[in-house]
């Protein structure tokens, strides 16, 4: 749906989409360098929302190398190039109100970046229409229980409940609702609170889109990135309805956005390999690995997702370190990651 107010690059070798796997590395040297020009504002901008949790956020650390390693980050001064055709927004929910920390054009710049530069950079050479790169995301979050998305039914475990949608926990006696302090205030937290918090920041981004995309009349959510799965790696209950949630999820982000086409791509993480134990340490690792290659459109296990959902198997891109530790850092994951997931996204736009 276009809300008033491709040219897919062949320069990557890269393990986007299952049936894309392989072992090469990423040629980033073939990613053409940005041509300075603004796009056609007579056209709807495309809008790509990307969530999850803290891996999401610019965790990796600029090194003086990465124009060399990513030639098309620096122009022939060895400035960082800027994309004047993608716009890189970044909201978070802080307290009771959302924190708009990024709003520019897309460029590198010397302290750290995260996914959204391979994204952006990808996504600006696919698309033949003003891009937006929209992340709407926060650390420590779980799609088991803080991104649990709407209609998420209460379930039992091993014997214990766990709440379902807009639900919470209470104490022993199912008397007395258990507080959640955030930010030094004391507020009633609920199953799929980011969610909300989450979906209606980047609405209300959407809504004042000229401020943030200057010179649009219109836009349209073309698709979703997602890179989550740390926080429910801790909980057994949660892995274990990690396919399900995420299923779930990619209905509900498409009719909250009234936008049915759009296309989502899910990463996994990098740390976890093909190969990850079933059994005993690691296992729930596996459990949202398996879930997440699940939803791939190609070799997973649901016919409704072929040819608009897409998997990334990031454990070849990583650079070492895992999830909870942001990858120590290591800028070369969070590009490569990137890179994967926008020319994952940009393949499912052509296939449309």
């Amino acid at each position: 749906m276009v809300v008033t107010m491709s040219k897919l690059p062949n320069h990557l070798a890269a393990l986007c989409g299952l049936s894309l796997l392989a072992t090469s590395s990423l040629r980033a040297a073939d990613l053409p360098d940005p041509d300075g020009k603004p796009a056609d504002m007579t056209k709807p901008v495309q809008v790509f929302i990307i969530m999850g949790q803290s891996n999401t956020l610019e965790m990796g650390k600029v090194t003086p190398n990465l124009g060399e390693l990513y030639p098309f980050m620096t122009d022939a001064d060895g400035k960082w190039t800027v994309r004047h055709d993608v716009r890189n927004v970044s909201v978070m929910q802080k307290g009771d109100s959302a924190n708009i920390y990024r709003n520019d054009w897309l460029a590198t710049n010397d302290k750290k970046i995260g996914i959204e530069i391979g994204i952006g950079h990808q996504l600006g050479n696919a698309v033949d229409a003003p891009v937006m790169v929209l992340k709407s995301s926060i650390g420590n979050r779980g799609l088991g229980w803080d991104l649990l998305p709407p209609g998420s039914a209460r379930y039992t475990y091993e014997g214990q409940e766990v709440p379902g949608y807009k639900e919470t926990f209470k104490d022993k006696n199912d008397k007395t609702i258990v507080p959640f302090v955030k930010d030094g205030a004391c507020m009633q937290w609920y199953a799929g609170k980011q969610y909300d918090d989450d979906v209606a920041n980047a609405k209300k981004v959407l809504a004042d889109l000229n401020t943030y995309y200057p010179d649009a009349k219109s836009y349209e959510v073309a698709g979703f990135l997602w890179w989550q799965g740390d926080k429910d790696r801790y909980s057994a209950a949660h892995a274990s309805q990690y396919e399900k949630n995420l299923v779930a999820l990619i209905h509900a982000l498409r009719k909250d956005f009234n936008a049915p086409t759009a296309k989502f791509v899910c990463a996994t993480l990098g740390q976890t390999a093909k190969d990850a134990p079933v059994e005993g340490k690691g296992a729930n690792d596996k459990m949202i690995f398996d879930a997440q290659l699940a939803v791939d459109g190609e070799t997973g296990k649901h016919p409704e997702f072929k040819g608009n959902v897409a998997t990334v198997y990031t454990h070849p891109l990583s650079k070492g370190g895992a999830s909870n530790g942001h990858y120590n850092g290591n800028v070369e994951t969070y590009t490569n990651v990137g890179l994967a997931m926008g020319e994952a996204m940009a393949k499912l736009i052509k296939s449309k």
